[in-house]
């Protein structure tokens, strides 16, 4: 009941459009109940008293009252919908806004696929429970009271035949609400599991081309679209062993009432018309005990999916703001890491880190795969929150910024570039989408893009493909450095980000980001040491320790580890001056 009402919570916004449709509702059936009763008059008063002139009277009544009844039964559908795809709307927005606010330690733990399938079949179930389940519910009921009432004002005995088989009803009604809920948590468990695996596949099919993985992939498909298979046909077996027995039931009243009221009619007790009234009545009676498991079956369906939706609603972040955060009005871009540990899935990440990067400078990071690098930039942005110790900017600890000031005045350029379905130059401004052309330009020769985009049929309207497909990997790379230039921050990250581009290209990339640089305090991930070694500092890194820092020629005079990546990297292209190596 928790998660109707917080479902009916939205129906509260419309309340005006509800309350019409519900208004309109109550008289559809009021026009319904009608008929019955001028079916008593034609037996009773026309067909058995003579009457002919009230048999065209009653003809027109049938052809008003159908009239009537077609055109509210228009305007309900029209309003119901009209209130459900609103909820709909309302519950998608929240849902999409609530995940832009998550961290991503929310998104580590989520799967695409999981979440896409909460988006998507979970709120077309409540949806469906809105326009059609609480619609067909308040009928029933209302039908249901509405009948018994008029069936006991004609005859109390035959009332109580009627109803005689209720409690029967009831009692399997509720039977098969606890059978048939786990199963459809079951299901839209499967469903997202489903997702996930099309998703995956999908997303990434040039690495199952590429390892000749399809039958892999189709076998595995098979088995999650197996088990769904089963999970649905095991909900349909509960259904069809329980609804059969309801509508047995259901109709063994129609015969009761037929056996005891034609012996009352034989009897002189009622007349034939109030019989044929009576019968009419019962299958108003009748249908909502028929329906009573397809209402379930939708409540069901839609508390499993408001149960999915609401876990992510009620999910807070994990990185939240403070009440008052800070925004200053001047960024300087000063950097201090004062003792950060960091958490990660229960492992240490990053361990008792220490650097100050003053206005303007540069400091360098490097080290291993899973050294750590790319967690110092993500506790830099607060994209994880620290275990110890403080990250300051300009003097105030990360966590005391409001996010979007202290995002808005970094510009990162991530390992993993992705690049949104849109146009090259939609891409590059998503970094300032109040760009002008010529500044996305002059971002994009900086970044050593403007060349091979003018070489493309549409320039810098041609339109890319999800995640950059048709791009290489380099050209992926250097519109994602145009997309962070254009920003123009006062912290510039630059994640790894000439990994995929050739060695001549990366020269000319780094020459024009001396410009770029010029001011901001920059940080480099890098595994080459041409990209690094005219840092002001540079950092040596291994399992989220430093363990070795200084410039380019302090690091290679104490021939540590980074004087051995350096003899590894240029052995082939060294001259010797005593102890001192230069390229």
């Amino acid at each position: 009941m928790h998660i109707i009402k917080r479902i009916l919570g939205y129906l509260g916004r419309y309340k005006g459009r509800f309350i019409a449709a519900i208004a309109l509702l109550i008289m559809f059936i009021a026009l319904n109940m009608v008929s019955p009763y001028i079916s008593k008059l034609m037996v009773d008063e026309v067909i058995r008293g003579g009457n002919r002139r009230l048999f065209i009277v009653l003809l027109f009544a049938i052809l008003i009252v159908a009239a009537i009844r077609g055109g509210v039964q228009y305007l309900r559908g029209y309003y119901l919908e009209s209130v459900s795809q609103s909820c709909l709307y309302d519950l998608r927005n929240e849902m999409f806004t609530h995940l832009q606010g998550q961290s991503f330690t929310y998104f580590d733990d989520n799967r695409v696929g999981e979440l896409m399938s909460r988006m998507t079949g979970d709120l077309e179930g409540i949806r469906a429970f809105i326009a059609g389940g609480i619609p067909v519910l308040l009928e029933n009921f209302i039908y249901f009271i509405g009948t018994s009432i008029v069936l006991f004002s004609m005859n109390t005995k035959l009332a109580l035949v009627s109803l005689a088989v209720s409690p029967f009803v009831a009692w399997l009604a509720l039977r098969f609400d606890s059978r048939i809920r786990p199963v459809f948590s079951e299901i839209r468990e499967q469903q997202a599991a489903l997702n996930t695996a099309t998703q995956e596949n999908i997303t990434g099919v040039r690495v199952v081309k590429a390892f000749a993985r399809e039958d892999y992939e189709i076998e595995k498909f098979e088995k999650e679209n197996r088990l769904n298979l089963d999970k649905n046909v095991k909900s349909a077996h509960i259904w069809a062993k329980y609804f059969p027995v309801m509508d047995f039931i259901s109709g063994f009243c129609s015969v009761a009432v037929l056996w005891y009221g034609g012996r009352m009619v034989a009897q002189g007790i009622i007349t034939l018309g109030t019989l044929v009234a009576f019968n009419s009545y019962l299958w108003m009676l009748i249908m909502p005990m028929r329906m009573l498991g397809w209402v379930i079956n939708i409540m069901e369906r839609a508390v499993t999916s408001g149960q999915r939706v609401f876990e992510i609603l009620d999910t807070g972040s994990i990185v939240t703001e403070k009440e008052n955060p800070y925004q200053p009005g001047t960024v300087h871009g000063h950097v201090t890491f004062e003792n950060v540990s960091l958490h990660y899935k229960d492992q240490l990440a990053l361990v008792d880190i220490g650097l100050d990067a003053p206005a303007g400078k540069t400091v360098a990071i490097m080290g291993t795969t899973g050294a750590g690098k790319t967690t110092i930039i993500n506790a830099l942005n607060r994209f994880y929150d620290v275990s110890r110790g403080r990250v300051l900017v300009d003097g105030v600890d990360v966590r005391d910024w409001k996010l979007n000031a202290l995002r808005g005045n970094i510009g990162i350029v991530m390992q993993d570039v992705f690049l949104f379905s849109a146009t090259i130059e939609e891409n590059i401004m998503y970094g300032n989408p109040n760009a002008t052309r010529e500044e996305v330009i002059r971002a994009a020769k900086v970044a050593d893009a403007h060349d091979f985009i003018m070489e493309m049929p549409q320039g810098y309207e041609t339109i890319v493909g999800e995640r950059g497909t048709g791009l290489s990997g380099g050209q992926k790379q250097r519109i994602a450095i145009a997309r962070a230039i254009i920003k123009n921050p006062k912290i510039l990250i630059m994640d790894d980000c000439t990994s995929a581009v050739d060695m001549e290209t990366e020269f000319k990339i780094q020459q024009a980001l001396k410009d770029i640089m010029e001011g901001r305090t920059t940080f480099i991930v890098a595994h080459r040491i041409s990209s690094v070694k005219d840092a002001d500092e540079i950092i040596l890194l291994d399992e989220g320790r430093i363990i070795e820092r200084g410039t380019h020629q302090q690091l290679l005079n104490r021939k540590g580890e980074y004087y051995d990546i350096y003899s590894q990297q240029y052995k082939d292209f060294e001259d010797f001056e005593g102890d001192r190596r230069v390229i």
